[in-house]
């Protein structure tokens, strides 16, 4: 089977006007070249996502929404659907991110639509799930990641499989400066990867990329990328600063 090209996903979350957004999106590529092993997206706020788009637009850069609506349009106040995605420049939407779920209530079911209003759409889908700290202490880990992958995951079929990738994202290890250790985020890779064979089946579970998304950083982006199972990573703080970034889209193995 052909090595899973690693992906690199910048989620700036509320952060960014148009100004410092787009110099950002400048500073970051900067060490966005030659690439033939991995990709970068970068996921501005909806507000900028055009302007950004255009700045990137002769780099590989890919550009990626923080969320998507199941409808193309409608009576559905601040969503932003797959089609307006796309008319500002997007090709990537990320779904059930950990502060959709946690702050806004989100559901599985809820996500799950979102998950297929973007790939009938023909984006490439970031499809998040992770587990709290109390899931984890009280051993539950695995079954909620289990629960959030079967519902999540439910009437996509293996060909659409293709378009989507998994972000498997520590929900205590988001923005607290904790993260996985490299067994820790590996082991769960690997269950997600054998949880992906159980619904699916191995070829779709061998070529799914799965991410590691919990306070990645310069100095530990290269421990976890040489995980057999991480297939690359979804950055919240340090995608804000172009430097920090930029080493861990350089990582090494």
């Amino acid at each position: 089977m052909a090595k899973r090209k690693a992906m690199i996903a910048g989620n700036w979350k509320m952060h960014t006007t148009v100004v410092d957004g787009c110099q950002l999106a400048v500073d970051v590529a900067k060490f966005c070249t030659g690439f033939e092993d991995r990709e970068v997206l970068i996921a501005p706020p909806f507000t900028i996502l055009s302007e950004v788009s255009h700045v990137v637009k002769e780099t590989e850069i890919l550009i990626g929404s923080q969320n998507v609506c199941w409808e193309e349009k409608g009576a559905f106040t601040g969503e932003i659907s797959p089609a307006m995605v796309k008319d500002a420049g997007g090709t990537v939407a990320i779904v059930g991110h950990s502060e959709r779920r946690q702050i806004f209530a989100e559901s599985d079911d809820l996500v799950n639509r979102r998950l297929k209003g973007g790939l009938a759409s023909g984006l490439l889908m970031i499809f998040c799930i992770g587990e709290t700290l109390k899931e984890r202490d009280d051993g539950r880990a695995f079954a909620v990641l289990a629960d959030q992958l079967r519902k999540g995951l439910h009437g996509i079929s293996p060909k659409s499989m293709e378009k989507v990738v998994v972000a498997y994202e520590p929900v205590w290890a988001i923005g607290t400066g904790k993260t996985a250790t490299k067994e820790q985020a590996q082991e769960t890779h690997a269950f997600i990867r054998g949880f992906l064979e159980e619904i699916y089946e191995k070829n779709v579970a061998e070529q799914t990329r799965i991410l590691y998304g919990g306070s990645v950083k310069p100095d530990n982006v290269d421990a976890l990328m040489s995980q057999a199972d991480i297939d690359g990573a979804l950055v919240g703080g340090a995608a804000l600063d172009a430097e920090s970034f930029g080493r861990i889209i350089n990582f090494t193995l």
